[in-house]
């Protein structure tokens, strides 16, 4: 129920924010952007992929396997977020691809199921604690989203990091469990979770600025308010579990930052989404399907061969 009204309230608004908007300058504007932002955008890019496959290394060594070599970790986070977020299924993809890369080095379904909460609780946990510190430096830059006060924005955001600063004393001595039994796993310390935090900021990070140093000078926008916009995006985007947050994404970056200048942001959109997910998703699907593919000429080999 809430996915569909995200969605449905997102499609209104980028219905909304779109009429008017010429195509043709839009796409002039994405001609225009100056190679060195789209080299620098690449760049942050990449550095936010790369610190994704620090999610999965943090989860592996929590879980007791810090054998697994980081290739391993790597592949794993580089081809199920892309491919999963791409999809919308989420937590089904995602848990499934893991599957697959980590079953030869004797990771069974309970353990790939505790790399998949604490992954995302790695993310929750960076997204949380970035979204609020933007929001306290800047807390108009939400009201546009949600319609509030600023005043009444900053306490929210005040509250989001006193729940993160309770959890991580309530877990600092490490002895927390979290489920029963089999599937019973601990949380991690305190310390630990401030590694988290630490890697989920710069993983979102640099994925907003990846989006901010793509916009025109003449926008006049700010970096905090790119962050916070581009956070809000993101979340509202995994809520709707639309693939790639599709029209919910937009709609929040078009109706947090737009105004005077749609063209430029919706040609500065047009590049990010080309950056940031399709390139990104065509690739782990192309690296999942070489791995796949090697593994079963391999399998095929050793049947042959006996």
């Amino acid at each position: 129920m809430l996915s569909v009204t995200i969605a449905v309230y997102a499609f209104m608004a980028l219905t909304h924010a779109l009429k008017g908007v010429d195509f043709n300058e839009v796409l002039a504007a994405m001609r225009l952007t100056h190679p060195a932002s789209i080299a620098l955008s690449l760049a942050l890019v990449a550095l936010s992929y790369g610190s994704l496959t620090l999610y999965d290394q943090l989860a592996l060594r929590l879980i007791g396997r810090g054998d697994i070599p980081y290739r391993i970790a790597a592949l794993a986070s580089f081809t199920s977020y892309p491919i999963a977020h791409g999809t919308g299924a989420v937590l089904l993809v995602s848990s499934s691809i893991r599957y697959r890369i980590y079953a030869p080095h004797r990771i069974g379904v309970a353990d790939v199921a505790r790399i998949c909460f604490l992954t995302g609780l790695t993310f929750w946990l960076g997204n949380l604690t970035a979204l609020g510190l933007s929001i306290l430096y800047e807390p108009e830059a939400i009201s546009r989203i949600d319609h509030l006060s600023p005043h009444l924005n900053g306490w929210i955001a005040i509250a989001v990091l006193a729940g993160i600063v309770t959890y991580v004393g309530w877990t600092w001595n490490g002895s927390r469990l979290f489920g029963r039994r089999r599937w019973a796993m601990p949380l991690p310390s305190g310390r630990n979770v401030f590694l988290q935090i630490g890697i989920g900021l710069v993983d979102l990070g640099a994925a907003a600025l990846a989006m901010y140093v793509l916009m025109p000078a003449a926008m006049d926008v700010g970096v905090a308010r790119v962050i916070v916009v581009f956070i809000a995006a993101t979340l509202l985007g995994f809520a709707s579990h639309a693939p790639a947050g599709i029209g919910v994404f937009d709609a929040t970056i078009l109706v947090g930052l737009g105004g005077e200048h749609n063209e430029q942001l919706l040609a500065v959109l047009l590049l990010f989404r080309l950056f940031y997910h399709l390139t990104p998703f065509v690739l782990a699907l192309a690296l999942f399907g070489a791995v796949e593919l090697h593994r079963n000429i391999g399998r095929r080999k050793l049947s042959q061969a006996g």
